[in-house]
């Protein structure tokens, strides 16, 4: 790639090439194969183009840090293709790039789904921690819970070789890939531009989902103008592999009625005229439920660029909400103005400066706070160190190099600290 070329990504056609395109976005963790069973009845309408996240399925290994890089090697793959126009229908993480299309570049996109989606995905320091331990201790220990995490029980249990290709996918991830999957999500929240999304929308959720379920769902359809919801029953996270057919006959409905032609001003070729709708295959023994949320539009919250705001941003990200949001809450009228002056100037102009990395921003605080003799300050910081992307063996020798410069009582009080940090922190969960 040559300087300031925007990365592509891996991608596949199915279908007639006469025919509109709709786009199927994968999950993290996952490959295109994850939409296998719904290619055969959607390519009799539309021409179907799956893709590759970063590191997955055998794709290039680039990493890319934010749903907005992502989106942007997606736009570049299909400028290259000639596509301008199309439909998308993403799950989880190809939802959140769903949503960034409709929010940055409404113009190509004709309709949207949006499957086990979210505004904002649980919290930040759920993904970052999930980093951390693949970091440390590489997929494995994702991939034998992501079982857990995409199914319910029950299909678990009477599909092990579904299981097994699940937990394979996994673990054939590039983990730096992953981690930078991770780290998009962690940072994407677009709860204040919902109201923005102009193109009809299908919010489609299983009912027995415990990643991004129907409260969530909720959230999207109350937001965005255009939008109506669908629970499929008896279905958890990966949803479009647990309940095929549900899925296909919900996206078939959704896209012949809902594929808007482009608008004539901004110049873009306007598509055929969709074919009638076909006639779809039996109702699946577990029925999709579909209801019509009433439209509440959010109230846009726009504002001039502020240190504090960014330093509260950056502050969040580096070390954690849980951590943020017990100082603030700590905070009286006697140390407000302190916890403000820390926001506003440390995080929002310092660390916020694009002169050093953030993982070498964690080297200098780190090194600092040890020669300060700062030992309860030193906490927070290995846990953000580790966030920021500095593994465990590195942690050793910043502290190594401390002894040296800064004494060995010092380091020694500070490796006790790092001990019990990184066994917390890269210890899987069961």
């Amino acid at each position: 790639m040559t300087e300031g070329k925007t990365e592509t990504l891996q991608y596949r056609f199915d279908g007639p090439e006469h025919l509109p395109v709709l786009i199927l976005g994968p999950s993290l963790g996952t490959t295109w194969h994850m939409w296998d069973r719904q290619v055969p009845e959607l390519a009799q309408q539309w021409r179907i183009f799956r893709f590759d996240l970063p590191g997955h399925g055998g794709a290039p290994a680039h990493p890319a840090g934010s749903v907005g890089d992502i989106t942007d090697r997606l736009l570049a793959t299909l400028d290259g293709l000639g596509v301008q126009r199309f439909g998308y229908a993403g799950c989880a993480l190809g939802g959140a790039i769903g949503i960034e299309l409709a929010l940055r570049h409404p113009e190509r996109l004709a309709s949207l789904a949006l499957i086990a989606a979210s505004p904002r995905f649980g919290t930040a320091d759920e993904f970052r921690q999930r980093g951390v331990i693949v970091r440390t201790n590489g997929l494995d220990p994702i991939a034998r819970t992501s079982p857990d995490r995409w199914f319910t029980g029950g299909f678990a249990a009477a599909q092990p070789a579904i299981t097994e290709w699940a937990v394979q996918m996994v673990r054939t991830t590039d983990p730096g890939c992953y981690i930078a999957a991770c780290e998009a999500l962690a940072s994407f929240d677009v709860r204040p531009e919902l109201g923005r999304v102009g193109v009809p929308t299908l919010v489609l959720v299983g009912s027995e989902d415990q990643v991004t379920g129907p409260a969530e769902a909720r959230t999207l359809v109350a937001g965005i103008p255009d939008a109506r919801l669908a629970v499929v029953p008896g279905a958890s996270h990966l949803v479009p592999v647990e309940q095929p057919a549900a899925v296909t006959d919900l996206l078939v409905r959704h896209f012949t009625t809902a594929w808007q032609p482009a608008p004539d001003a901004t110049g873009q070729t306007v598509l055929p005229g969709l074919p009638g709708k076909p006639v779809l295959a039996a109702t699946p023994p577990t029925a999709p439920v579909a209801e019509i949320a009433p439209a509440v539009v959010q109230p846009q919250t726009q504002g001039r660029p502020d240190p504090y705001e960014a330093g509260l941003k950056v502050r969040r990200e580096v070390l954690g909400d849980a951590h943020v949001d017990r100082v603030l809450a700590d905070a009286d009228d006697f140390s407000g103005d302190f916890q403000e002056l820390l926001t506003r100037y440390a995080w929002g102009e310092i660390w916020n400066r694009p002169g050093l990395d953030r993982r070498t921003r964690s080297c200098v605080t780190l090194t600092a706070l040890v020669a300060a003799g700062h030992t309860e300050q030193l906490a927070p910081e290995l846990r953000a160190a580790l966030r920021n992307g500095l593994t465990p063996a590195e942690i050793k020798e910043v502290l190594l190099q401390t002894a040296v410069y800064c004494g060995v009582p010092a380091a020694d009080r500070a490796f006790r600290v790092a001990q019990q940090v990184v066994r917390e922190e890269t210890t899987p969960e069961d």
